[in-house]
């Protein structure tokens, strides 16, 4: 399970005052004795007004949902869809082009890392073919490239999709770049990993050599800071377009957001927006708090 989004999704909905019985493992309980997910669905929404299901294989959330009566929302199931992040990172970079004067239709965002198992990529890339005339330039191996309906699906909706081998070729001209870690929990043997190197991975120099001075950096973390992970670099960390963890807090406003528009409350919370004094995160750089 993740910890960040179980803690996101329990403090969003702690925020509009209700209450969080949370339970991790399923493995361990009453799956393991033999009990039906269908029937474990059953009996958990007598329990809640609302589920958060998270699951490690595509699809199993959807089957959980059917049948019920109470909202369930996905917050990941294997490789397959993440939407409450695919939502959240909408948001920030709606809300970060709002300060560059950009608008997400004609934008160009490049996508890094692990793209055939990253199912935040998959999640936003869907999204965002709701958008019109986007460019996306997709950045892997051939081992770990995106699936090629994913890929089709982009065409169809009009936009333009290229693909390249290179951080090199795929940062220039992009708004946005989104990268992610490859998924070695998911990858079987080491054959996919092939390929893969330091040549994939976003750092200060990659982004002052190749990519617009304005170019927002994005990652849904966690990011993989060991030694030959090839991940998001931390020297990346005081530069004022590194939007990582504006990103992450803005999950907590988009989950609060889900959360009210499921169980139909959304006009019954109050409209006026007061300034936020809690507390921030320890990791964020002086130039950081100016989006703040």
């Amino acid at each position: 399970a993740s910890t960040r989004t179980r803690i996101s999704f329990h403090t969003a909905f702690s925020r509009l005052g209700g209450r969080v019985c949370d339970t991790t493992g399923f493995t361990f309980s009453s799956i393991s004795k033999g009990e039906s997910l269908e029937d474990t669905a059953r009996v958990i929404a007598g329990y809640a007004d609302a589920i958060v299901m998270r699951h490690p294989e595509t699809g199993s959330v959807a089957q959980f949902a059917k049948g019920l009566r109470v909202p369930v929302i996905n917050a990941g199931d294997g490789t397959g869809e993440h939407p409450s992040q695919a939502l959240l990172d909408y948001y920030t970079i709606s809300s970060e082009f709002d300060r560059l004067g950009k608008t997400i239709d004609g934008m160009t965002i490049a996508m890094v890392g692990d793209l055939k198992h990253g199912r935040t990529i998959h999640s936003l890339c869907r999204l965002l073919r709701l958008f019109r005339n986007i460019t996306f330039h997709f950045v892997a191996p051939s081992a770990l490239a995106a699936p090629q309906e994913l890929l089709d699906s982009l065409k169809a909706a009009g936009h333009h999709v290229r693909e390249f081998d290179s951080i090199a070729n795929g940062l220039p001209g992009a708004d946005v770049v989104y990268a992610t870690r490859i998924q070695r929990e998911r990858i079987e043997g080491g054959e996919e990993m092939e390929g893969y190197s330091e040549d994939y991975r976003i750092n200060h120099t990659a982004i002052t050599e190749y990519a617009p001075k304005d170019i927002i950096i994005m990652h849904p973390l966690p990011r993989d800071s060991r030694p030959g992970a090839f991940d998001l670099a931390t020297d990346l960390d005081t530069l004022p377009n590194l939007a990582i963890f504006r990103q992450a807090d803005n999950g907590v406003t988009m989950r609060m957001a889900m959360f009210a528009m499921a169980l139909d409350v959304h006009k019954d919370i109050d409209r006026h927006f007061h300034k936020w004094e809690g507390y921030r995160p320890r990791r964020y750089s002086d130039s950081d708090a100016d989006f703040y």
